[in-house]
């Protein structure tokens, strides 16, 4: 009887620090309006599910929202912003498209951070939308454009596109962005999601080392060795996670996207690899890489499942045709790091 305790308490310490004993991550099949997404964030609302994204919906309209009961069919059923807003269009005339948009729900209200950039340039900006609703037919319906959040120029040594929002364990809310240059940001914010005039610190949390025999870069653009962007954190346990996406999206069957982890016990920083090597230092561990049917996976958020475990967002390239898709996946917690499935 003692051992049968002992064994009984040993397996229920494993469990609840997701140690072990944990199934295997299982990609979810898709079917309906799930082609053409990028950068997907996903959030659920009542019974529904949303999934934002880069991209011009069918009717024109900035940022595609697709919407699932079950995670499983989806349908298109919306847009954001109509247009994008004037004021983009006056400091950034040559944005032709919103990129990156981050959604979550804070303070009552849904709060939807996007980026305007144009390709290959650091002259980007973060502005915040906010919605009480995510149901298109509700009365309370209603996209409210706050403008601008932050920006790099030309004289930064960062990109601020791909914003990220996520709240620490002792409350305090965050912003991480970035994209090329000198990597991935974070800016503490207030209670309004703007950033924080008490702390102003530029913290640095990840970038790509460059190698020996890097390329030398195309005209105009940053050097391909400097590839990471996409920033996601989620905390699981005691660990805070920084997902990212390395190497070139965008590009049908050339491209070469791969999301990549790190954890820290601090929000902050820093965050390491499953080897020990600091994600400021070029570290990084291999989550989702390409298979044969689909290339690039990367663009990822993450979102949690009311009804059992977090899930992984992303989208990747039909190895044959080019074609951008979305993918989910279930996410498997193994010695303290996450494992996660694409299609076969």
């Amino acid at each position: 009887m003692k051992r049968l305790i002992t064994a009984l308490a040993v397996f229920i310490i494993a469990v609840s620090s997701g140690m072990c004993f944990s199934q295997q991550p299982k990609a979810i099949s898709l079917s309906g309006d799930y082609w053409g997404t990028h950068d997907p964030s996903m959030i659920k609302a009542g019974d529904t599910w949303y999934v934002f994204a880069t991209g011009r919906a069918k009717d024109g309209g900035q940022f595609q929202v697709r919407c699932s009961k079950d995670l499983h069919a989806w349908t298109l059923c919306g847009h954001v912003f109509e247009q994008i807003p004037q004021w983009i269009r006056q400091i950034s005339p040559d944005t032709k498209d919103l990129w990156a948009p981050d959604i979550s729900h804070e303070h009552g209200e849904y709060r939807l951070y996007y980026a305007y950039s144009v390709f290959g340039k650091n002259t980007s900006g973060i502005a915040l939308a906010t919605n009480k609703t995510l149901d298109a037919h509700s009365p309370d319906y209603k996209w409210i454009d706050h403008g601008l959040v932050l920006k790099s120029t030309l004289e930064d040594d960062y990109n601020a596109i791909d914003p990220n929002f996520i709240k620490d364990a002792t409350g305090h809310e965050w912003l991480t962005f970035g994209s090329f240059w000198s990597g991935i940001k974070m800016r503490r914010l207030d209670a309004a999601g703007m950033p924080s005039k008490q702390d102003t610190t530029l913290y640095s949390l990840a970038r790509r080392a460059k190698p020996a025999d890097a390329a030398p870069a195309p005209p105009n653009l940053p050097p391909d060795w400097e590839a990471v962007e996409a920033p996601f954190i989620t905390r699981h346990g005691k660990y805070y996670y920084l997902f990212v996406s390395w190497d070139l999206c965008c590009r049908g069957t050339r491209s070469t996207y791969r999301t990549m982890v790190g954890r820290a016990s601090r929000i902050t920083g820093p965050y390491l690899d499953k080897s020990g090597k600091p994600m400021t230092e070029g570290g990084g561990s291999a989550l989702l890489t390409a298979n044969a049917k689909w290339l690039g996976p990367g663009g990822e958020s993450i979102a949690n499942n009311p009804h059992g475990g977090d899930l992984i967002v992303f989208h990747a390239y039909d190895a044959h045709t080019g074609k951008p898709a979305m993918q989910i996946s279930t996410i498997s917690w193994k010695n303290g790091w996450p494992e996660v499935a694409l299609g076969q």
